[in-house]
């Protein structure tokens, strides 16, 4: 792999983390528009940078021949959760997924590192569709709290510093900041529910907000502005009131004035 040409080495990298993404999102965004409770917070991704995989090809004794397969994390994905239970939740969907296969999996969060770092990872082989026709790539998929990711965030950048010769101090202090951030989750997780049952009282509300001015617009479409100017008086009281039932009656009341007009041709 001498006097490789990078750019057209990683495409297939990137063409990958940029699928994964849009695939995970889309997980995301289908739990939510069904109403289920979606256990994935947020999702980001990378291509290793090339310096990167060199020096992480000298440190494991890879040779530039075997880099496709000797690391695994050229192409990497990171999912963000709210509770630890979560993480094994997310990893069982992945592991059902019919576009990927699973290679193997390390688990952190149970046997986390003396570093303290919690981590569950993933690594896959996705199969990208190129030119030149389907090409597997390896890629990982790290899965974490947000606690700890903020930890390994300021770990990294730490070891980047100490070019990975950390203080002894500065290690402790992180052990102990580890041990922080997961009791952190496991309180969290202690008070799921509660949590849970708050967000989704906010998303209820929030789509009932929409669905009610929504539909008061559609009355001024159809030119029902008397009634539409009143409908949204009593929209202004309910949402000052923070009266989500009174809300609800009134998206119902609004419905009928809907079909009303539609069956008289949208006269007043």
């Amino acid at each position: 792999m001498d006097g490789m040409d990078w750019g057209k080495f990683l495409l297939p990298y990137e063409q990958a983390v940029e699928e994964l993404k849009v695939k995970l999102k889309s997980l995301r965004s289908e739990l939510k528009a069904r109403d289920e409770y979606a256990p994935i917070e947020f999702v980001t991704g990378r291509v290793k940078r090339v310096s990167s995989i060199l020096e992480k090809s000298r440190r494991l004794a890879v040779p530039m021949d075997r880099i496709e397969v000797g690391i695994e994390d050229i192409a990497g994905i990171r999912i963000m959760c709210q509770f630890v239970d979560d993480i094994y939740r997310v990893a069982e969907m992945i592991r059902q997924r019919k576009d990927l296969t699973m290679v193997y999996e390390k688990d952190y969060i149970t046997n986390y590192k003396d570093s303290g770092y919690r981590s569950y990872h993933l690594i896959i082989e996705y199969p990208v569709q190129t030119s030149l026709g389907s090409k597997p790539v390896l890629a990982e998929i790290q899965i974490r709290t947000l606690a700890m990711n903020f930890w390994a965030t300021i770990e990294h950048s730490l070891n980047y510093k100490y070019r990975n010769q950390l203080p002894e101090h500065v290690r402790e202090r992180l052990r102990k900041a580890a041990e922080a951030a997961f009791s952190l989750d496991n309180e969290m997780s202690s008070i799921r529910q509660e949590i849970v049952d708050a967000q989704q009282d906010f998303e209820e509300s929030s789509l009932v907000v929409r669905r009610v001015l929504n539909e008061i617009q559609e009355l001024y479409f159809f030119r029902r502005v008397r009634e539409a100017a009143q409908f949204q008086r009593r929209f202004n009281e309910l949402w000052e009131q923070d009266d989500l039932w009174g809300l609800k009656e009134l998206s119902v009341e609004v419905q009928a004035a809907l079909k009303r007009a539609g069956k008289n041709g949208g006269h007043s």
